[in-house]
């Protein structure tokens, strides 16, 4: 703190952005996002403007729907961040947004994409996902998360996508009702032999469709199985993953590192599989309850009824 006799300290002026080297400023945008780019960054000088027109620019395309501008708008965005790519986007990511023909729109213009993120994209088909795989050989990384496609769709895209090396199926974990599904992990170990690093977040696959897993995709180094419920690590399956996978995470490892939503849905309905012995019980009217009661009320109800 300065004497009260002596002068104030001048300040320093404030940073003049546009001095920033060009790699920086790029760099920050690419942060911002496209719709921000499009939006904000390139409308502040003449500068800017220029550099938000350099191809270089959009190799990495990151197009999220965060509820603004409408629909339409942010279609019309998309396109010219891909026209504006000159063919050069590299890295694709749609969040909460697109479709079949906006898909192909980037597939039919960028056919070197290496990354591929599609999140909450209800829109996009199986068709439309088979279609851009088609015409997407160089991709390395794919991410389809809280999407739906089926089976026969993963298969296409692995052998369409012969150097993927990373692939995520994200889907919402739950407990009941009890469904075992092992059409995607048998879809993935018939047809991408070259994974390196795979995240199954949420997934219904059993011992049997992980175990084919791992005796299809030797090369793998990172596995996420968490919130996977029907997979059981006990005995000689869980040996096996450890000694053949680097980064193994666990059907119930924390989900802290996350980065959605990590909520285990569970239906209000009890499963017979789980539970068989509730046919028996005639359990008390829960319609007008507003909160389920309980687990140690409801266990002392069960324990009562069996007396």
């Amino acid at each position: 703190m300065a004497a009260p006799d002596e002068p104030p300290r001048p300040r320093r002026p404030p940073p003049d952005w546009l001095e920033l080297p060009r790699e920086i400023t790029t760099t920050i945008f690419l942060k911002l996002g496209a719709v921000e780019i499009l939006k904000t960054a390139e409308l502040v000088c003449t500068a800017w403007r220029a550099l938000c027109l350099d191809p270089t620019m959009w190799q990495t395309i990151d197009m999220r729907n965060d509820g603004e501008p409408p629909y339409d708008d942010l279609a019309d965005m998309y396109r010219r961040a891909v026209d504006r790519s000159r063919g050069g986007c590299l890295d694709l990511n749609i969040e909460y947004f697109g479709d079949d023909e906006l898909l192909q729109y980037a597939a039919d213009g960028c056919n070197h994409i290496r990354r591929l993120r599609l999140v909450y994209c209800g829109n996009i088909s199986d068709e439309g996902l088979c279609e851009a795989a088609s015409k997407l050989p160089m991709l390395e990384v794919l991410e389809l998360s809280y999407c739906s496609f089926s089976k026969e769709a993963i298969e296409t895209v692995g052998q369409c996508c012969p150097l993927l090396k990373s692939f995520k199926l994200n889907s919402q974990g739950y407990r009941y009702p009890h469904i075992e599904c092992d059409d995607e992990a048998q879809a993935i170990a018939k047809n991408m032999h070259g994974l390196h690093h795979l995240q199954l977040f949420g997934n219904k696959m059993t011992n049997e469709g992980l175990k084919t897993i791992l005796d299809s995709c030797p090369h793998l180094e990172y596995l996420d199985l968490r919130q996977c419920f029907n997979i059981y690590m006990e005995g000689d399956l869980g040996r096996r993953c450890t000694e053949q996978i680097k980064d193994l995470r666990n059907p119930y490892d924390p989900t802290d590192d996350y980065e959605f939503d990590a909520a285990i849905l569970n239906d209000e309905s009890f499963d017979d599989d789980y539970l068989p012995w509730f046919s028996d019980i005639d359990l008390p009217d829960y319609d007008n309850y507003h909160v389920f009661p309980d687990f140690d009320d409801f266990s002392v109800y069960v324990f009562d009824a069996y007396q």
